[in-house]
């Protein structure tokens, strides 16, 4: 017996980057059509053509890749001490109650604190130098490392614990072992929030004081052009600065997809 109905034919969902690159597209027409036709000043919104050119000559000179390694380097240095001193606190919350408050203690007295608020306390420490940014970078990527590795390793099932302590395994040998694999999806999600926390200081600090030259970042590079009245270079370097926090995005979705999402612990949604 046939339906009533006459059969429909849905056409094909197109791809999730699809989607996105139609978007961004879309997002530059408008951005290029308010810019050419609002009357808006120049030297308050720089067109995307404005911007290409700056980011094409800056690129060709050297400007702009020196900055942006700058940037890179102390969000590297930065980041990496982060991740080893948040994993520390969050194994030793879990190996003792004493290293459970003392987690707690730091990360409620600092955590609220923002990192460009303790700048003044770097400048005075280290200096006009590198080493006052790195520093930020640290202080801001301990506490969601230290907090979303602790909150895995408590969400760990007593059959998980029970099967460490029955295969005898010291302290050190379960954490590094059982707890770290299994709380692995947390330990991402805090190394999202770790780097998005630690890429505004490194732009924040740089903008405030970045040293200047060869060793400038892209915050440095921001500001210089606000000096010389320049939008389209600053708009080139937000631009950098939006390309680079895509690129780690993506970069962290492939360590899920290569891990927990492969291994059954994360299902994604296309």
């Amino acid at each position: 017996m046939q339906s009533a109905y006459p059969k429909t034919h849905t056409l094909p969902k197109p791809p999730a980057w699809l989607r996105q690159l139609l978007l961004g597209i879309g997002f530059l027409i408008a951005w290029q059509l308010y810019s050419s036709f609002s009357g808006t000043s120049s030297l308050l919104i720089a067109s995307p053509l404005a911007t290409l050119q700056a980011l094409y000559s800056d690129i060709g000179n050297g400007q702009l890749i020196s900055a942006t390694l700058v940037s890179l380097q102390n969000l590297a240095i930065g980041m990496g001490t982060g991740i080893i001193v948040g994993l520390l606190l969050a194994s030793l919350s879990t190996l003792s109650h004493t290293g459970h408050d003392l987690l707690i203690l730091v990360t409620s007295v600092f955590s609220p604190l923002p990192g460009i608020a303790i700048l003044p306390l770097a400048m005075l420490w280290f200096g006009l130098n590198p080493a006052a940014i790195i520093f930020i970078v640290v202080f801001g990527s301990i506490w969601p490392i230290s907090a979303n590795t602790d909150t895995g390793f408590r969400t760990i099932g007593a059959t998980t614990r029970m099967v460490a302590l029955n295969l005898g395994l010291s302290r050190m040998q379960t954490v590094r072992d059982v707890f770290l694999p299994a709380a692995l999806p947390h330990i991402l999600a805090g190394l999202r929030l770790a780097w998005a926390f630690g890429w505004r200081a490194v732009v924040g600090a740089e903008i405030v004081f970045g040293v200047a030259g060869s060793n400038g970042g892209l915050g440095w590079y921001i500001n210089n052009a606000r000096y010389f009245l320049n939008p389209p270079a600053i708009f080139a370097g937000l631009v950098v600065i939006s390309v680079l926090g895509i690129l780690l995005d993506l970069f962290f979705q492939w360590v899920e997809e290569q891990t927990i999402v492969k291994w059954g612990m994360k299902h994604t949604q296309h």
